[in-house]
């Protein structure tokens, strides 16, 4: 009876390190490429494209002027590239319990895009491996359990205007991006202002509102999102919870991302910023 269990336990023992050396090889796998896309992303990324004078501010509303003129890009490079690691919290649905991951996300300015990657632990010895991207106007999420199975993998006209407003929304991080052509401007009032980026044939808008330092409290804007299976148009929300000078630019460094449905207002993505550099267009060394 001894044998017979000790042959059992050492089977159960090489089933768990055959299929954690399998999720490990497509964890690698899955980070290799992302790498590949943020290569070709940046591929062709030259270098500053010069610096960012006062004069560039006075076409913009007074609230937008005081929020660039508060981060500190004034006299500085423009920014041509951004990367950020995050510490993250999310949840698929209100009733769920949080995960826990880490980001790195890679953003391009002058024909803007992003590249978002996640590790998420969602329980013990399982986690989730997770590329959104926005690149040349088109959306595409790619969420695989264990690096392997598929849990989401969804673009279209829906995800391409997701992806335009989170861009826009992340541009917190990249104040600079907001001198762009592609972004239109319209003053509000002395404390929020309208932004509406177009491209590639896709428009949206969003309203940033900022305090009296010039610091952005929120954006919200109407967003697709899939529910119930199905996309619609529901009010979603970058509500900023704190600040911080990150490399001589001053940033939000936490926030709650928030869906405002009908049914009470849903917390899915809690977001805090470990790093931030500009005008380094390559990854993070592993």
């Amino acid at each position: 009876m001894g044998k017979i269990l000790l042959v059992i336990l050492a089977i159960i023992l090489i089933v768990f390190i055959v299929c954690a050396a399998v999720t490990a090889i497509a964890k690698i796998r899955f980070s290799q490429m992302v790498a590949k896309e943020v290569t070709q992303f940046y591929k062709g990324i030259e270098g500053a494209q010069g610096i960012v004078q006062l004069s560039d501010l006075e076409e913009h509303p007074p609230s937008v002027q005081k929020w660039l003129l508060h981060s500190q890009v004034v006299g500085k490079e423009r920014m041509i590239a951004t990367r950020t690691k995050q510490d993250i919290n999310l949840r698929l649905k209100a009733d769920q319990s949080w995960m826990k991951g880490q980001v790195e996300q890679y953003f391009r300015m002058a024909e803007p895009g992003f590249i978002w990657y996640a590790d998420i632990q969602m329980a013990p010895l399982l986690h989730i491996s997770g590329r959104d991207k926005y690149i040349d106007g088109h959306g595409h999420m790619l969420i695989k359990v264990l690096s392997m199975v598929t849990l989401a993998d969804s673009q279209g006209k829906e995800m391409d205007q997701g992806a335009l407003l989170r861009y826009l929304a992340e541009m917190m991080w990249s104040p600079s991006a907001a001198l762009n052509d592609y972004i239109h401007w319209q003053e509000i009032n002395d404390t929020s202002a309208e932004a509406t980026m177009s491209y590639e044939g896709v428009t949206a808008s969003g309203v940033f509102t900022f305090n009296e330092q010039g610091e952005v409290l929120s954006l919200e804007a109407e967003r697709y999102g899939e529910f119930d299976g199905e996309y619609r148009l529901e009010t979603w929300a970058c509500v900023i919870q704190e600040y911080q000078e990150l490399n001589g630019i001053n940033v939000p460094s936490q926030g709650d991302i928030i869906w405002k449905l009908d049914t009470g207002d849903f917390h899915w993505y809690h977001f805090k910023v470990k790093e931030l550099e500009h005008n380094k267009p390559f990854r993070y060394e592993l």
